[in-house]
């Protein structure tokens, strides 16, 4: 699924609806205007104007690496989670039932006197099965029977819609094999990175002290583990590089790939498997050219010590607490999170991703209603009249290109709140005394259910993301756009809201995925989600050129001391928030609301629309979080996807006045419009 565009980079967050239960008592709520910073003017720091004061006025806990409107969602409803989590772990419930699985699921994950006990004791059967590897063809047997738990240690395959075929799955082949974030981690020099390094060396170091080697040996295992990592990541594209579907699509015949790298062995990997394939995507050839040149060049006890690591890494979190920890320390100095949260809190969470749709199935019950999904399609229908309308009007695009994109906008399958059908967690068996074999359970069964999928027709009642997830997403292939139940709540939605909170919030948000169709990525699939031209060469040549004003203009953005936004690896990102203000502002103004002038809290409809677009992105992190996300996230930092927008969307000059010698303002001519 690495085509999937995210709102956000981070979906592991979680939220209930409670703006659908809550009631508000009067409009004026959903402007915060204690938030606000008077003393900036809009036309300078429009992001600080709607946010300044909060951000002087909160710190970022010592349990978290930032904050902000997401974690506030995430915040808001804890309680009820863990409410919900609590009552169904009590027991009691009928065999087989989701309660039963979500309950017990989670009350093995809460029994931390068993798991200390057992320290590392569920990993020794899969250390022994390492320490008796001879060769590269035990290397690739025991990376194939770890794949058949889900369980990825060098790469990770997956099951997608065929790129080029979209109506049939096909199994992909990713790069992977790194414990840090990605390549240039392995590369730079800067005093930052060095001291992610040299974090990753001390985990890597101490974990495998924990499970038995000595000092010395571990520091051995440790550095040629880390050299072995650091050829792997030179074999790796860059995250730009990465965001080119057609260099990424890369389909071989099985027995080519096995004539092609015959130590990695194709053939009896895919059988492992349980697949009948006689062909895959391998997105990144040359990662593959290069394990199968290491399996050949590197020392048998190397490739022992780097599965063993990876085997504690992957499994840390379900072991004793010294393991916990000690990945803890490390992720410290990724993020600058100080204090790790507590086991309920990681207990939730890790029961999301393995039984998210059971889960699910119990939280939309009780958070979700039909009236605001009814709301939302609503929204989500009056944003494609608009959306189409601006598509009639754009002065750059022929007739029959501008027929094509209407064509695959009315092709978008629209998804809201939960899936229709839900997914079969019947054949995973859990018990509530057995963390570690509760998980095993859940991965076994996920890799049989995608392993199922490939060479068949595609599912597209299937969800990428799991119903309390605070993110939204637009795939390619499927052709879909998809908002889970947990980012319909304020400051994005909320039914008693007016529309310029609502259209701001939640409207630009779908506007957002929208546009992803038809970012620099997603304008190379069509209507029907195949990688296929679909552009009249004049109207790529103009689109091209429009894209590379966006890359320009956001390179310019400062984040930290010298550190500017990626504008090449933030393209999608910035052309869809662009595009999705502009098209949500089409939607608002096409209503009631929108054509009036009456203000509510000393603000008017077009003023609340932009306030409320700055308050969704209000937030604050670590630097060592920023520092993380400018190298690895597609997005912009949260400032910048307010401010990048609004200095090039004429509407916004007008509701504040904006003019020239202001921070924010660009020449007309040179504002970027694109959709």
């Amino acid at each position: 699924m690495k085509k999937i565009q995210w709102l956000l980079a981070l979906p592991l967050v979680f939220a209930a609806i409670n703006g659908c239960k809550d009631k508000a008592t009067t409009t004026q709520k959903f402007i915060e205007t204690a938030n606000m910073d008077s003393s900036v003017k809009p036309s300078d720091d429009f992001f600080l104007f709607v946010n300044g004061k909060w951000i002087k006025n909160n710190e970022i806990p010592s349990t978290e690496s930032g904050i902000g409107s997401f974690l506030d969602l995430y915040n808001r409803t804890k309680a009820n989670l863990k409410t919900i989590l609590e009552d169904v772990s009590k027991g009691g419930h009928n065999a087989g039932s989701i309660e039963q699985k979500v309950g017990d699921f989670y009350a093995s994950g809460m029994d931390s006197a068993t798991i200390e006990k057992l320290g590392y004791e569920p990993l020794k059967p899969t250390f022994a099965s390492i320490a008796a590897i001879k060769d590269a063809k035990g290397v690739m047997g025991f990376l194939g029977s770890q794949l058949t738990e889900n369980n990825g240690l060098l790469f990770q395959p997956f099951v997608a819609a065929d790129d080029k075929n979209s109506s049939r799955n096909i199994l992909v082949f990713y790069q992977g094999g790194l414990g840090m974030p990605d390549r240039d981690y392995y590369i730079k020099s800067d005093p930052a990175t060095i001291a992610i390094q040299k974090a990753y060396q001390t985990y890597i170091q101490k974990v495998l002290h924990l499970t038995g080697s000595n000092s010395a040996t571990a520091i051995r295992q440790m550095q040629a583990i880390y050299n072995l990592e650091k050829q792997i990541a030179l074999s790796h594209k860059t995250n730009v590089e990465l965001r080119d579907p057609q260099s990424n699509y890369n389909k071989k015949a099985i027995a080519d790939l096995q004539k092609a790298m015959p130590t990695f062995d194709w053939v009896t990997l895919t059988k492992t498997l349980g697949v009948k394939v006689d062909s895959v995507n391998v997105s990144q050839p040359a990662f593959y050219a290069k394990v199968n040149e290491l399996l050949n060049s590197t020392p048998i006890d190397v490739w022992q010590a780097y599965l063993k690591f990876h085997t504690i890494s992957n499994a840390a979190a379900a072991l004793s607490s010294s393991f916990v920890n000690a990945r803890f320390d490390y992720q410290k100095a990724l993020t600058g999170q100080q204090k790790i949260k507590p086991r309920w809190d990681r207990m939730y969470r890790i029961t999301d991703a393995n039984l998210g749709e059971a889960l699910g199935q119990l939280y939309v019950k009780k958070y979700f209603t039909e009236d605001a999904k009814k709301r939302m399609l609503d929204l989500v229908n009056n944003l494609s009249l608009a959306f189409e309308k601006r598509i009639n009007d754009l002065d750059w695009m022929s007739d029959t290109t501008k027929q094509k994109a209407k064509d695959k906008l009315h092709a978008f399958l629209k998804k809201i709140g939960y899936p229709e059908k839900w997914r079969d967690y019947s054949k995973v068996n859990i018990d509530r005394s057995k963390f570690f074999e509760n998980l095993i359970a859940c991965a076994k069964n996920e890799f049989a259910y995608q392993m199922s999928k490939v060479g068949k027709p595609v599912d597209k009642t299937e969800w990428g993301m799991t119903p309390p997830t605070i993110n939204a997403y637009y795939n390619p292939t499927f052709n879909e756009i998809v908002f889970p139940a947990g980012i319909l709540q304020f400051p994005f939605f909320d039914p008693n809201a007016d529309d310029a909170i609502n259209y701001g919030g939640i409207g630009m948000v779908i506007g957002h995925e929208m546009t992803h169709g038809f970012d620099d990525q997603g304008a190379q699939y069509d209507k029907d989600g195949n990688l296929k031209n679909w552009w009249a060469k004049s109207d790529s040549v103009q689109f091209v050129a429009k894209s590379k004003r966006v890359i320009d203009l956001y390179n310019g953005f400062t984040v930290l001391d010298s550190v500017h936004v990626n504008g090449a690896l933030t393209t999608g990102e910035n052309m869809a928030d662009i595009g999705g203000i502009a098209i949500a502002y089409s939607a608002f103004k096409m209503t009631k609301q929108g054509q009036d002038t009456t203000k509510i809290d000393g603000f008017t409809p077009d003023q609340r629309f932009f306030i409320s677009f700055a308050q969704i992105w209000r937030s604050k992190e670590k630097d060592e979080t920023v520092r993380q996300l400018i190298n690895t996230d597609p997005h912009s930092p949260p400032s910048w996807r307010v401010l990048g927008p609004l200095m090039n969307f004429t509407p916004f000059y007008t509701a504040f006045n904006v003019k020239e010698g202001d921070k924010m303002y660009k020449a007309e001519k040179e504002r970027i419009k694109i959709w």
